[in-house]
C-alpha cells in the first residue's frame, strides 16, 4: 500500500473516487457534498490530491482546496474504499494531505467541517481546535459547495452559523499557544456529546 502526492497518471481513478464518495454518504446517511470526475480531476492534474493505491488498485483519497485568495486552505473529500477500511489507511491519507497542505500553502489556516467522530479526531490529533464558523473562511464558492448535502437546509436555516458539521480549525500562527493537554479519550467524549446536542437540536426543529 502506497500514499503518494496524486499526479496526471491518477486522473483515470476520477470517477472510482466520486462513485465512493456518493455510496459512503448513502450508506452512513450524513451530509458529503457530490464531487464530480472533472472536478477531482482539476485537483489532481494541479498537484492538490494524495492518493492511496494498492499496486493499481484505488484505496483512499483527499484533495486540497483553496478559499479566501488562500487564506485558508481544506483538507477535502476524505474517503477510503469500502474493501481497505479499518486498516488506519484513513488515518496515514490525512496526515499526508495535511503535511502537502502545510509545506504548499506554509501561511494558510488549515480548516474541515464534518460530521465524522473518526475525522474529529484525526483533526485533533494533528493540532485543530473546534471553532465556530465565522472563524473559517467567508468565500461565499466554499459554502456554495454545500448545496449538494443533504443537510443545506440546515445550514441555511441557522444563517450558517452552525449545522450538523463541526468547524475546526489549525492555525499555523498559534501552534504552541493555548494547547490543551486533556487525554485523548476525553476530546473523543466531547465531541460525542457535541454531536449528539447537535442531532437532538435539529431532529427538534425538523418535528415542529
Amino acid at each position: 500500500m502506497k500514499v503518494v502526492i496524486a499526479d496526471k497518471s491518477h486522473i483515470k481513478y476520477a470517477e472510482a473516487i466520486c462513485e465512493t464518495i456518493a455510496q459512503s454518504a448513502q450508506v452512513r446517511g450524513t451530509g458529503i457534498a457530490k464531487r464530480t470526475p472533472e472536478y477531482i480531476s482539476s485537483k489532481i492534474e494541479n498537484g492538490n490530491a494524495v492518493i492511496a493505491l494498492d499496486d493499481d488498485t484505488f484505496a483512499g483519497f483527499c484533495y486540497i482546496e483553496k478559499w479566501g485568495h488562500g487564506k485558508f486552505v481544506a483538507n477535502s473529500g476524505l474517503i477510503v474504499h469500502p474493501d481497505y477500511r479499518g486498516q488506519g489507511l484513513a488515518k496515514k491519507i490525512k496526515h499526508k494531505i495535511f503535511e502537502h497542505s502545510r509545506t504548499k500553502f506554509p501561511d494558510a489556516k488549515v480548516f474541515s467541517i464534518t460530521t465524522g467522530l473518526a475525522v474529529m479526531k484525526m483533526n485533533s490529533d494533528l493540532g485543530y481546535k473546534p471553532v465556530t464558523f465565522s472563524e473559517l473562511t467567508d468565500d461565499q464558492t466554499f459554502w456554495d459547495g454545500c448545496q449538494t448535502c443533504q443537510n443545506y437546509d440546515v445550514l441555511t436555516r441557522t444563517k450558517r452559523k452552525m449545522c450538523l458539521c463541526t468547524g475546526m480549525l489549525y492555525d499555523p500562527k498559534k501552534v504552541g499557544k493555548d494547547d490543551n493537554s486533556e487525554p485523548k479519550q476525553v476530546k473523543e467524549k466531547a465531541f460525542k456529546r457535541l454531536k449528539r446536542i447537535k442531532q437532538a437540536l435539529f431532529l427538534r426543529k425538523e418535528k415542529k
